[in-house]
């Protein structure tokens, strides 16, 4: 038996795109003679559909997609994924679906099992849990269909009581197909093979695993499709954020067991590779084509601009260079620098004059007041002001360039530097920023040195640098990564030995910033814990503020 796994890029609710790339899957697997061909989780409608799943022609507009792949599974098999109705009164309106498909007809239908409701998933929200377990039978062969989180509850980690596993295993399958819309974050590729390895180490047969690919929204998915043989070999991974269809014999599983094949996993570059695909996706599936940036001299807008070029072309992107009387010369000739070393275009336009006109509006209000943060943020906004205003006029979309240090202890201007309709680094701590700079760097001189080199500071007042204000980042960023990837509290923090003070102070910046981070543009995300959807905090809480 021959089984074909395809990889692709859906688009949540653009079911005419998504059929055209099944289709076309469907007939180039007949053509190379695969028997089933497999393709993800909610394929039919992408996912998460989140509450378009409410929607009654959401639902029929699914069930008319699979009546039309099913007209097209004439001498193969097809595997793919949808929502369907729970006719029992009890329970959600829904299932998460698998659609087995032959002889041009639904053959049988599988639901999920295992429904996650942690981190950026809500799957309870919408849909019922399976309790039916049975095996297809297809040319010959037994196998079972499991959808993406049914194969997560074996090894260490088990999250739920029971796993279908328990169930399928008895029934003797000869293989198993799982149907995955696994997000991306830096560490996730690694942690996948894990999981499929002792899933195929319960079961003693063969794993094959479709993940999909794409950024939709904040959300990434980075493909890595599996097959794992009965011996927990990985005999094949698929490529990172990329679309492709691969053959798989269960013959050449028997004959080649020990075969291993990985894709390489340097955090890095896949935080790299995940940041331009999600910039991509979010403005080709908004219907939107060009950018514009404030390009500070400073290295996270270096490193917003060079991953916007690589994702949408250096004619799409735009850059300001908003210097104010507390910019360096040399911010705006290094700005200035990678503007040309990557062909963008970019104006200079200084709010010196906006600056004193506001502040001279101001002075009566504000007479014997010292200058203080007010005045700092009333140049955040007065750039934020002229990039909206190119954006408007010229039909462009703002990338934030704030980071994720940042954004944890509210060091940014609420409607000045952390404006914007797409956060690009809102997931990266500033340490990776630098990490990422070195990177873009690696072949040639892309980002001028001393972008990279110079201390950063926001530039919002005489000598101001970022190490007034904060920990130096390669402290702060290991507090920041306990408290909030690891949800490690204070006492912990302490007993790893970081100063009680600090650690106080951090903290207490990170959740009193709260309110702030509730009101920022979508963050890509990269990491396990990512702000947005998948932290969900009380704006008013009083714990450690």
């Amino acid at each position: 038996m021959k089984i074909a796994l395809a990889q692709q890029n859906y688009h949540i609710g653009n079911f005419e795109s998504n059929f055209e790339k099944i289709r076309t899957a469907i007939v180039e697997a007949k053509h190379n003679h695969a028997d089933i061909v497999v393709f993800s989780e909610l394929s039919i409608c992408g996912y998460p559909p989140r509450d378009f799943l409410e929607f009654t022609d959401f639902i029929t507009r699914c069930e008319e997609s699979v009546k039309k792949v099913a007209a097209l599974a004439d001498g193969i098999a097809v595997i793919v994924g949808a929502p369907t109705y729970n006719h029992n009164p009890k329970g959600k309106p829904l299932y998460n679906s698998a659609f087995f498909i032959a002889d041009k007809k639904v053959q049988q239908v599988v639901h999920k099992t295992l429904l996650p409701t942690y981190d950026i998933f809500d799957e309870v929200r919408y849909f019922e849990a399976n309790t039916e377990f049975n095996l297809i039978a297809y040319q010959g062969k037994k196998f079972a269909i499991t959808i993406c989180e049914d194969l997560w509850n074996t090894g260490y980690e088990q999250l739920y009581v029971s796993s279908p596993l328990d169930n399928l295993i008895p029934l003797k399958p000869e293989f198993i197909i799982n149907i995955s819309a696994s997000p991306f974050d830096y560490g996730h590729a690694q942690e996948r093979i894990s999981v499929l390895q002792d899933a195929a180490k319960t079961s003693r047969v063969p794993i094959f695993y479709c993940n999909a690919i794409g950024s939709q929204t904040d959300i990434i998915f980075d493909g890595g499709s599996l097959v794992i043989n009965s011996n927990t070999n990985v005999f094949y991974e698929m490529s990172y954020f990329k679309e492709e269809i691969n053959y798989f014999s269960l013959d050449d599983l028997k004959k080649n067991s020990t075969q291993v094949s990985e894709q390489p996993k340097d955090k890095i570059t896949l935080i790299h590779d995940a940041l331009i695909l999600g910039i991509k996706d979010y403005f080709q599936k908004s219907n939107l084509k060009k950018c514009i940036l404030g390009l500070s001299g400073g290295i996270d807008s270096a490193v917003v601009c060079k991953l916007a070029v690589e994702a949408l072309g250096s004619e799409n992107v735009h850059a300001l260079l908003m210097p104010s009387k507390f910019s360096s010369s040399h911010s705006v000739s290094d700005a200035e620098e990678l503007a040309k070393n990557l062909r963008i275009k970019y104006d200079i336009i200084s709010i010196e004059g906006i600056f004193d006109s506001v502040n001279k509006t101001l002075s009566p209000f504000f007479a014997g007041k010292p200058f203080d943060l007010t005045e700092e943020n009333i140049q955040a906004r007065s750039r934020a002001i002229l990039l909206m205003a190119m954006a408007n006029k010229f039909n462009y979309v703002l990338l934030n360039t704030s980071n994720k240090s940042e954004f944890s202890v509210g060091y940014s201007t609420l409607y000045g530097d952390m404006s914007g309709g797409l956060s690009v680094l809102g997931d990266v701590y500033k340490t990776q920023v630098y990490e990422l700079a070195n990177f873009i760097n690696r072949e040639k001189t892309i980002i001028p040195k001393n972008i990279i080199t110079k201390a950063p500071s926001a530039e919002l007042r005489p000598d101001q640098k970022d190490s007034d204000s904060l920990p130096e980042y390669d402290v702060l960023d290991k507090i920041l990564f306990q408290y909030i990837e690891k949800r490690q509290g204070p006492n912990e923090l302490v007993q790893m030995g970081f100063d009680k003070t600090l650690v106080d102070r951090t903290l207490k910046l990170v959740n009193t910033s709260e309110y702030k981070r509730n009101q920022t543009p979508p963050i890509l995300r990269i990491s396990p814990k990512a702000f947005g959807m998948g932290r969900r905090l009380p704006i008013v809480g009083k714990y450690l503020s």
